[in-house]
């Protein structure tokens, strides 16, 4: 009875893993209850296996013992540091634990233990493989397939299968904030306003763009509608003068990376800001930083006296080191960080980002 409600476990296990890499198609809430399911069928595995741990430190192994011991500790660690950065990316089930919050990190994890899962497997399976080559081979292929699952086909899937459809008036209009003093001039970049061409509408990530009642549009041009409804002031976008980054989403990445190595400072359009005695900056972080076109315009301004409000939109986590960037950039104005927000909340942000300019 305990060999049989161990391989259950064991299957649900590799199964729940699996249905997990492929979030794109389960969303949020789904995959962290499936998450809870994969660490109790984790804790069963453990107590009836728990024999392996009273013989982890005898002497005499073969070598292949040895490998899958090693292998076996490997998994154990995957899975620990799994489970902290399933807690600190939850917004659901732990939404205010934030220890190892990089979705970046939850993804390595996840594909590290499904990899060495997928050895582990196949290591305390191979005594009983009547063609051990044979069998070394389908484990290779298995560890491949699992690491590339989770390197190259996850972040392919979330690019070009993932669409964000809402309506525009749904999202943005609602309550109004009392603002005290005079009103805030919004500023925004997206990388849409500053692309050569519209992209494949079948590649709508909510990273960057949604469509709005059919239209495609920045997701930091819907937050600035969202604030700029709250307060009834006026909005800028930052928006090249010169060359425009490519509609490919990768191409961009890779320029953006470069242009933050180089420091470079890309022409835009001029925004004049000396009537205004405060600015909410709503940026995306970029590489974990500010697209450099921020910077231009930051550097195109004189802040001094001034109050600059941040809102950020990432698909890690916190403000990367923006903060810090635009404190450098601004050394004479105050740097309030307002809100971070996660890519995929974004359309149902405007409740949150209410409560959070309300206490300003």
């Amino acid at each position: 009875m305990k060999k049989k409600i161990g391989r259950i476990a064991d299957i649900f296990m590799y199964g729940i893993l699996l249905i997990q890499m492929l979030y794109v198609f389960v969303g949020n809430n789904v995959h962290e209850i499936l998450g809870i399911a994969f660490f109790a069928c984790m804790i069963v595995h453990i107590i009836i296996k728990g024999w392996w741990f009273r013989s982890l430190f005898k002497k005499g192994k073969p070598y292949s013992r040895k490998l899958f011991d090693v292998v076996t500790c490997l998994l154990f660690l995957s899975i620990f540091i799994l489970m902290f950065s399933s807690m600190g990316v939850s917004r659901f089930i732990f939404p205010r634990f934030h220890l190892m919050g990089s979705s970046d990190l939850h993804r390595y994890m996840a594909t590290a233990v499904l990899t060495l899962g997928v050895l582990h497997g196949g290591l305390a399976g191979i005594r009983r493989a009547k063609n051990k080559r044979m069998a070394r081979i389908l484990i290779f292929l298995g560890c491949a397939a699992a690491f590339s699952l989770g390197i190259f086909a996850v972040p392919y899937l979330n690019r070009h299968l993932k669409k964000v459809d809402i309506s525009y008036s749904d999202k943005v209009h609602g309550d109004k904030v009392d603002w005290k003093g005079s009103k805030p001039l919004i500023v925004y970049f997206t990388w849409p306003e500053n692309m050569e061409s519209d992209p494949d509408l079948d590649a709508v990530s909510s990273a960057s763009l949604l469509l709005a009642d059919g239209e495609l549009m920045g997701s930091n041009r819907l937050i600035a509608d969202m604030v700029c409804d709250m307060l009834d002031c006026e909005s800028e976008s930052i928006t090249l003068a010169g060359s425009r980054y490519p509609s490919s989403y990768n191409a961009t990445v890779g320029i953006a990376g470069e242009e933050l190595r180089s420091k470079a400072r890309p022409e835009t359009n001029p925004i004049d800001i000396k009537d205004y005695d405060s600015t909410i900056l709503i940026y995306p972080l970029w590489w974990g930083s500010i697209p450099m076109p921020v910077a231009t315009f930051l550097e195109q301004n004189d802040f001094s006296g001034k109050t600059v409000y941040l809102i950020a939109t990432q698909g890690s986590s916190g403000y990367g080191s923006t903060v810090s960037d635009i404190e450098a950039l601004c050394p004479n104005a105050t740097i309030i960080p307002v809100m971070s927000i996660y890519c995929e909340d974004i359309p149902d942000s405007r409740e949150e980002l209410m409560t959070a300019i309300n206490g300003l």
